[in-house]
């Protein structure tokens, strides 16, 4: 008889893909966007993300496939039904243990046609005692050895063209639980050696998450109730250091957005600072440890592929200073202090240099994903224009500069920057500011025009920086966008409004995060709380997709996006932050 006591939080499988800290792959359905089997998949993400093996329970009497309900909770998945279960766990960021009782297991390559140029191929590996199924797609094998119980079938053993492969495994005479491990790994490695019983496995992968969570996340309480949910979409997308990922990296998502993207990382670095500060300052470096010969990020990094066709929106200055008031003091020495300036002084310096038109005060982009807000109704009139958002976000990163200049006694080179920022915070107002909005401008025709786009609105960011009736007017508009789910990113009584429209309608986690900080920086702090509570109950509500409907609140796109959940991570803590000063300077507020 198999006993488990599974721990909260517990999760949809087709939500969330069942993974664990560290690990290049996931046990999930979803194959690829838009893409869901009827079965559930070890699905990798190293040269891309790949459907390797599909895992189907039998009814251990019939061999037929059985109903199964699927569970999930951080530390085990399960299937149950037709009188058994199979259980599977994270033994390690490369092996899972599964073991059944009442229930047989079904393991086949999903990619069977086996061509010099794809598939899977299955062999014994009678060193090792085990099968191996070698992937083309991964570059990766993967390894099944037998702990308990019998092979009951092994099929398609070194077939090559469309033939099914794989192996079935079920319980001895008795009812004896079965039981096995999954290994991935490159080319060869000893054979498995049995560690902890099963029990074990999960108690320390139960274990393992909780840890991440109470750092993370200390403050959660009923006031808070997607906090370790939160928590766990982050621990569960993170990989350790491989192929061009030079860190630990927590990936956007353990679905098809299996990347680390040049702004993105910046909020997950954010919510991971106070509790796991050397993890934070890896996702705020590893975008730069991919900077250019220019200076430029990258537009993307993951295990086989940095893109550099598209850059991303200068947030870092801001999130540096952030970070910077979230990290302990024992991060960031003058080394640390000195790496990032410089990193961040070259990335400054590709947007004044490659990003100015000659003559031109003000940087622009060149398509509407440099921008991070990929097809905003900005960029419908053009695409290489300049906007208010980039001179906000340069003349935050241009501040930040001057200081930690300052601070590292490089106080001609802080002069410089500070220099920059007021040139440019000037010409973003004289140049895009019309009385009542910004507009953007065409870089090759000089026409201007503005949109029902909240990216219009994005120069909120500079907060106190703001003269204050520019302000009072962005808030004004920003208000407009909130609906009862959170900020529109479109307006929806906009003609381009769309539900499900990208960045044409739908609310995203970093424009909420932006768009709130800079609200309370320039006090408008109750339109700040109300944006920041409407989007906390959206996520309680809904979870953490990669965006809403700005009108259902319905998740879209991908379900299990980290910058997401880091977003509802930072603005929790924030709020739970918020309420305890109250209670300290006044009592008799205390519930």
């Amino acid at each position: 008889m198999i006993t488990a006591t599974p721990p909260a939080p517990a999760f949809r499988v087709h939500d969330i893909p069942f993974s664990a800290y560290g690990s290049w792959f996931d046990i999930s359905p979803v194959l690829a966007e838009k893409v869901r089997a009827d079965d559930l998949h070890l699905v990798s993400h190293q040269n891309g993300m790949h459907g390797v093996l599909s895992l189907v329970p039998l009814d251990a009497a019939t061999g037929e496939r059985a109903a199964a309900e699927v569970t999930a909770t951080p530390g085990l998945l399960t299937w149950t039904g037709a009188g058994g279960r199979v259980d599977l766990a994270y033994e390690s960021p490369d092996t899972v243990r599964l073991r059944g009782a009442g229930l047989a297991l079904r393991l086949s390559a999903a990619v069977r046609t086996l061509t010099p140029f794809s598939g899977t191929y299955f062999f014994p590996d009678t060193a090792a005692g085990a099968h191996v199924f070698t992937s083309y797609e991964t570059g990766r094998r993967y390894r099944v050895t037998l702990l308990a119980g019998t092979l009951t079938e092994v099929f398609g053993g070194q077939a090559l063209g469309t033939a099914a492969r794989g192996l079935t495994v079920a319980g001895e005479a008795g009812g004896r639980p079965w039981e096995i491990a999954v290994e991935e790994f490159d080319t060869a490695r000893p054979a498995y050696a049995r560690g902890a019983d099963f029990g074990k496995v999960v108690q320390a992968a139960n274990s393992a998450f909780a840890d991440f969570a109470d750092s993370v996340a200390p403050w959660r309480s009923a006031a808070t109730p997607a906090a370790e949910a939160a928590a766990h979409v982050v621990w569960s997308a993170t990989v350790r250091p491989a192929g061009l990922v030079t860190r630990p990296a927590v990936l956007m998502s353990k679905h098809w957005m299996d990347k680390v993207w040049s702004w993105d990382h910046c909020f997950n670095a954010l919510a991971l600072a106070p509790g796991r500060p050397e993890l934070a300052l890896d996702q705020y470096h590893l975008p730069f440890d991919h900077q250019d010969a220019t200076g430029a990020l990258p537009d993307s990094v993951t295990h086989s592929e940095v893109l550099h066709n598209y850059v991303k929106p200068p947030i870092h200055g801001w999130a540096l200073n952030l970070l910077r008031r979230r990290l302990p003091e024992a991060f960031l020495d003058r080394a640390e202090l000195t790496l990032t300036y410089e990193r961040l002084a070259r990335w400054t310096d590709f947007w004044l240099t490659a990003r100015r038109a000659p003559g031109d005060a003000l940087p622009h982009y060149q398509h509407g994903n440099d921008s991070g807000w990929d097809n905003a109704t900005t960029f419908d009139p053009a695409r290489v224009v300049v906007t208010a958002d980039l001179a906000a976000f340069l003349t935050l990163q241009l501040r930040e500069l001057a200081q930690l200049a300052d601070e590292l006694g490089r106080c001609e080179e802080a002069a410089g920057w500070l220099g920059v920022a007021d040139e440019t915070q000037a010409a973003m107002l004289d140049e895009l500011w019309r009385g009542d909005r910004f507009v953007a401008r065409s870089v090759s025709g000089g026409a201007t025009w503005d949109s029902s786009g909240l990216l219009d609105l994005m120069p909120i960011v500079l907060g106190e920086h703001l003269p204050g009736e520019i302000a009072a007017t962005l808030a004004t508009r920003i208000e407009a966008h909130l609906t009862e789910h959170g900020l529109a990113t479109e307006l929806p009584t906009s003609p381009h409004y769309l539900a499900d429209g990208y960045w044409r309608g739908p609310i995203w986690a970093p424009a909420t995060v932006l768009v709130e900080d800079g609200l309370r920086r320039a006090g408008h702090l109750r339109l700040a709380d109300e944006v920041g509570a409407r989007f906390r109950a959206l996520c309680e509500t809904h979870g953490f997709a990669e965006n809403f409907d700005a009108l259902t609140g319905t998740g879209l796109r991908d379900r299990a996006y980290t910058w997401t959940a880091s977003a509802y991570l930072l603005l929790a803590e924030a709020h739970v932050r918020r309420a305890a000063d109250v209670t300290a300077a006044d009592p008799s507020t205390h519930p």
